[in-house]
């Protein structure tokens, strides 16, 4: 189970990762870097909550 939650959260972000690449191509700057650190927390929550 615990696999089958990493990929998940690591599909959401690379999907949010790539959101925020398209962001800075299209010169939103602030966007792009709030995505970044939405991406981040995507990443760090689950290791809190999740997984103990």
């Amino acid at each position: 189970m615990n696999i089958f939650i990493f990929i998940v959260v690591f599909a959401v972000f690379i999907y949010t990762v790539g959101f925020s690449i398209s962001l800075w191509k299209d010169m939103n700057k602030i966007g792009s870097i709030m995505v970044f650190i939405l991406a981040l927390v995507v990443i760090i929550v689950p290791f809190f909550t999740i997984i103990k």
